[in-house]
């Protein structure tokens, strides 16, 4: 019979339930997803701590992960109670019976809907507003232990008298505070407000009173709260205006009082301090007026106080009073800005000395001998020369060194250094195995000195080769930890890694107890999942005694195991006691020193080498300062990565909070041992941010800072056209009234404006020296030329023209090296080396060095004023620029050991040059077929070298025929 319904015929199917089995296997499955995912939440909390852990810095990941658990957990707790406990309240005070409207009917409908569900929607809003407010109280905990552990500074601030430390270390603490009570009470009135007006407490279109006495008294009590926060602002606004940042046209930034702050704002703040106060009270009152009439009128005229108070009465004072006589008006806050800036940026105690930039002496011979010992001349730029390293000393395709070289000193000489680091896309086969096991670090550190090169313009290497021998003796030459090492390697475990390969290929397996163990399964498969990388769980390669390197940089490590320091932008190497260290400068650093103008890190640091290079760029935790100190000197074992802080400025008291905080972390300076004294040296980032300030700040006279009539300027770098900032430079030299050359770093001034020199300045930069860190400065007092004018004549030059020509028509590119200044007899040498680089060379060779010596006019017509020369080396640069008959410069034979042709055989020369050439090619192929890469690399650098002599020998013939 068929179904009445419509439905077919038949049996029909039940739908029960799953059975226990299916029911299980759901079960597990969702236990199981749930785990992973907890697992995969999980590991990035393990693997970061066991990291820590192997560099023996866990106190720094467990002091700061409590902290940041305890300010997570208390102000999430405040403010998840103090929502809740004010919505439970308004429910609490809700009216026992609804007005009979069309609004509280519409409300009915919410007010069933929300019935069942109160409790769980009173925890969801209290949960969530905690979980927010907890992760942004989080993020303050450094906050937090700078204000529990703060340290007196021992200076008081010129209009309070409060030590700095308030503004340092307590008044960011109270901000958050405040900021915190505000979010706090807004939301709760919010909330608040919403829950009366859910329940009828609050109406908008219902007939008789808009809000119950209950209602009324609740919403004004928190209104009271709220405005008596606006009273606790109000007060600390009065401590904020000495470390407010301004733009102050007359000096462009500014930070602290001016004279409409002193004598308006200041008054002002206090003014409506009191204003609020009294409205709050009037909100409080409500508790038994039950009416808003009065606190409404309060709130009104706090309002309208703000604005006439607060706002209108500074600008008729600064528009009436100080703009009619401003210099006089801001004299005194001038002054105050002036001796906190220099206090703070560790500049008070330089004072220009005057420099006329007149020659002090007539005698030619005394000037050309005074000369060779004013400064060990750096001929070698370790700007330039990478490429240079990089084809002498690469040797193999998989290491590399970086663009820009060190200077340091070795056996009391300026050498230029560059380590031979991995490089990972010049691995011939890439694969994970490969990538991560196989090639796993470079090898050997590669020196060359930097007053000198050979007969063909190459560096002359004090230590070279794979492995390295020279002058620094026996050390430890593998390098594990690196600037260009940003990926990770296991090591340790059943898969041999490349050392190098000279003479046939060698193997090692690192024996270190650096990295993190893979042994066991539970790490590794945590690491697998860190690092999305699976075969970490079941590779073969990884078995006993595995362990993993991460976070390789010299940067990374010590900014990981120190959070609360800023990075110099260059970490630089030295061997020291038979290991290659990273020595990392580090600074202390806040926004909160009172007067003080702020400065950006990233802007002021930055010049012609960092601009395009990240390598090179400070690693800042404030980007915005106005106190910095290089209060801490790191080491980074390029080997086994042992990171070491050793507190340099012992008087710091940044420093000395971060140490109380983190205790145990940072070493005594006692610590240091001499061998590695011996290459530390003063940092470049905190040299350009002193000499950016003192652009301005080396005028100490309000009238005369007012006026800004001797303002300066950084140079642009006139060797390139990218109109960056020249780098300061180190060179061992004199300055005037020094008996011997200590080892410096060097800069230049300008005149705002214009093009001419207008002061010098060095900073003793050897840690050794007694008067390490004295700042010397040279303001010029006679029209002398500058850097730009300079490199300006010198490319006028008919030699110079001669010489660019001629390298043009080898097709040979001209790179002009770092522009020395070196005080000299009352006027200024300046020294540039020039490199040329042609088309099938791989890198430049120097051929030139330019000599300029700069001398204001003079009524006797000294023929040895703005003298500028250019010739073959720096000797024969030196005879030149003064006139006199000197001794050759002895050359260093080139570093294959032959000699370089006579100008009477250049023909012979470039025959001979062109047929090595074709041989050493016809080596290469035959070598590249039989796979023999050690072959191949050697007839690539024979190749090159040939290439290169036959591009020399052409320039030359071309000269000679053009003479001819």
């Amino acid at each position: 019979m068929p179904d009445r319904g419509g439905s077919p015929s038949g049996p029909r199917v039940r739908v029960g339930r799953p059975s226990r089995r299916a029911r299980t296997l759901l079960m597990t499955l969702g236990v199981l997803a749930v785990l992973a995912m907890a697992f995969v939440m999980f590991a990035g909390f393990w693997t970061d701590w066991l990291w820590y852990r192997s560099v023996k810095y866990s106190s720094v990941f467990t002091t700061t992960l409590w902290t940041k658990i305890g300010l997570f957990a208390v102000f999430g707790l405040l403010m998840g109670l103090a929502v809740g406990f004010n919505i439970w309240l308004a429910y609490r005070l809700r009216p026992p019976l609804s007005a009979m409207s069309a609004e509280q009917q519409s409300l009915d409908r919410y007010r069933m809907g929300v019935a069942p569900f109160k409790k769980w929607v009173l925890l969801a809003v209290t949960v969530l507003v905690a979980l927010i407010a907890g992760a942004s109280a989080s993020g303050q905990w450094r906050t937090w232990l700078m204000w529990v552990n703060g340290v007196k500074f021992g200076q008081k601030d010129p209009q309070f008298d409060l030590d700095v430390a308030f503004y340092a270390f307590d008044l960011p603490w109270y901000r958050f505070l405040l900021a915190f009570g505000f979010a706090a009470a807004v939301l709760s009135l919010i909330a608040a407000a919403l829950t009366h007006y859910l329940y009828g407490g609050l109406r908008i279109s219902s007939p008789g009173a808009r809000a119950t006495a209950a209602a009324t008294g609740h919403l004004s009590v928190l209104l009271g709260v709220f405005v008596s926060l606006k009273a606790v602002a109000y007060w600390l606004d009065r401590y904020g205006l000495a470390v407010k940042s301004s733009d102050f046209k007359a000096t462009g930034n500014w930070t602290g009082l001016r004279y409409v702050d002193a004598n308006a704002y200041l008054p002002a703040k206090t003014i409506l301090f009191c204003i609020a106060v009294i409205c709050a009270v009037l909100f409080f009152a409500t508790l038994w007026r039950r009416t808003w009439q009065l606190p409404v009128i309060g709130f009104g005229l706090m309002v309208l106080s703000a604005i006439l108070i607060g706002g209108l009465y500074p600008a008729i004072v600064q528009k009436f009073q100080v703009q009619p006589n401003e210099q006089a008006k801001e004299a005194p806050y001038i002054q105050k800005n002036i001796d906190a800036t220099r206090k703070a940026y560790a500049i008070d105690g330089t004072k220009p000395e005057n420099y006329s930039g007149k020659s002090t002496v007539k005698s030619k011979d005394q000037l050309r001998t005074d000369a060779d010992t004013a400064a060990s001349y750096r001929v070698l730029d370790p700007n330039i020369v990478s490429p240079t390293f990089q084809q002498l000393e690469q040797k193999r395709k998989y290491y590399q060194f970086p663009t820009t070289l060190d200077v340091d000193r070795y056996q009391g000489k300026d050498t230029v250094v560059g380590l031979r680091e991995l490089n990972i896309k010049g691995i011939p086969k890439r694969n994970w195995i490969n990538d991560h096991f196989t090639y796993t670090h470079g090898y050997g550190a590669i020196m060359a000195a930097g007053t000198q090169t050979d007969a063909n313009g190459s560096p002359v290497f004090t230590e070279s080769g794979l492995p390295t021998t020279g002058d620094v003796g026996t050390y430890q030459q593998r390098i594990y930890y690196g600037e260009k090492t940003d990926q990770y390697s296991i090591v340790g475990g059943p898969q041999k890694e490349l050392d190098y390969e000279e003479n046939g290929e060698k193997t090692t397996s690192y024996k270190e107890k650096s990295g993190v163990s893979l042994s066991g399964a539970f790490n590794r498969a945590a690491y697998a999942v860190a690092f999305s990388e699976p075969q970490i769980l079941y590779s073969g390669a990884i078995g006993e005694g595995s362990r993993i390197l991460y976070n390789r940089t010299p940067k990374e490590r010590v900014e990981a195991v120190a959070p609360w320091l800023t990075i110099d932008g260059d970490a630089y190497p030295a061997v020291v006691d038979g290991r290659i260290q990273w020595i990392v400068d580090a600074y202390t650093t806040t926004n909160g020193y009172p007067y003080a103008s702020r400065t950006t890190l990233g802007d002021t640091t930055a010049d012609s080498l960092t601009v395009g290079n990240q390598q090179r760029a400070v690693v800042a935790q404030q980007n915005q300062v106005n106190y910095i100190r290089n209060s801490v000197k790191a080491t980074v074992d390029a080997y086994d990565g042992t990171v070491n802080l050793y507190q340099w400025d012992t008087q710091d008291p940044v420093l000395k909070t971060w140490m109380k905080a983190f205790p145990d972390t940072v070493k005594a300076k006692s610590e240091i041992k001499g061998d590695l004294m011996a290459h530390l040296r003063y940092p470049q980032d905190m040299f350009k941010v002193q000499r950016e300030l003192l652009t301005r700040y080396h005028v100490t006279d309000p009238a005369q800072f007012y006026s800004g009539s001797d303002a300066w300027q950084v140079p642009d770098d006139p060797t390139n056209k990218d109109g960056n900032a020249v780098p300061p430079y180190y060179l061992s030299m004199k300055m005037p009234g020094d008996s011997a050359q200590r080892f410096s770093l060097t800069t230049t001034f300008t005149p705002n404006g214009r093009p001419n020199l207008g002061a010098f300045m060095a900073v003793d930069a050897d840690a050794t020296s007694k008067e390490y860190g004295r700042l010397k400065l040279l303001k010029v007092t006679e029209e002398v030329p500058g850097p730009a004018q300079v490199q300006s004549k010198l490319n006028s030059l008919p030699d110079v023209a001669q010489f660019v020509r001629d390298m043009r028509g080898a097709d040979s590119d001209i790179q002009y090296g770092n522009l020395l200044t070196v005080p000299l007899d009352g006027g200024f040498l300046y020294v540039e080396p020039v490199y040329a680089q042609g088309r099938n060379a791989l890198y430049p060779l120097l051929k030139k060095v330019a000599v300029s010596y700069v001398d204001a006019d003079q009524p006797d017509g000294d023929t040895t004023k703005d003298t500028t020369v250019f010739e073959d080396n720096l000797t024969e640069a030196l005879n030149a620029v003064f006139g006199v008959e000197g001794p050759t410069e002895p050359t260093t034979p080139p570093k294959d050991g032959t000699t370089p042709p006579p100008a009477t055989s250049n023909d012979a020369a470039l025959k001979s040059a062109i047929a090595d050439a074709q041989k050493a090619y016809d080596a290469g192929e035959a070598a590249l077929q039989k796979g023999d890469w050690t072959a191949y690399g050697k007839a690539q650098e024979d190749l090159q070298d040939a290439l290169q002599r036959a591009a020399d020998a052409g320039a030359k013939l071309k000269t000679t025929g053009a003479s001819g």
